[in-house]
């Protein structure tokens, strides 16, 4: 254990503390002393007992808001975690019906390829089998009327 002489109020104390925590008793020693002198300041000479009270109160009510700040500020981070991982998930629901939608755009792609070159080659056989009667045709016609 470590001990800290402190001056409070114009007088002195010896405290102790953990080995290493020296410096940070002397600050918290001095932010109370600074409370109670500007409220000395402030109130007068009320008597010292009251003002360590009071000092005690703001001090106390300090240390409730700020820890009531925290709890608010864990709520909002909570609260906005949950939101963003419903946001990444909506994200990732998006990216896999985007995906699904490029797979089934990409099959009727193929498919529609396919029909393509399958009106293609129906489409010369027409054209194939048309100039074959045509063909016929003529001959036909040169047969009966032949060319004198």
């Amino acid at each position: 254990m470590a001990n800290v002489n402190i001056k409070f109020n114009g007088k002195d104390f010896l405290l102790s503390c953990d080995d290493g925590q020296e410096e940070h008793l002397e600050e918290l020693l001095t932010h109370i002393n600074q409370k109670f002198s500007d409220l000395k300041n402030d109130l007068g000479n009320i008597g010292e007992n009251k003002l360590l009270l009071i000092t005690s109160v703001q001090i106390l009510d300090e240390y409730f808001e700020t820890k009531k700040k925290v709890e608010e500020k864990k709520t909002e981070l909570k609260n906005l975690s949950d939101k963003f991982r419903e946001l990444k998930s909506l994200v990732y629901d998006y990216k896999d019906k985007k995906e699904d939608e490029m797979k089934r755009l990409s099959q009727d792609h193929e498919d529609f390829k396919k029909e393509i070159e399958k009106n293609k080659e129906d489409y010369e056989k027409i054209i194939e089998e048309a100039a074959d009667e045509i063909e016929i045709f003529v001959e036909k016609a040169n047969l009966e009327n032949p060319v004198q």
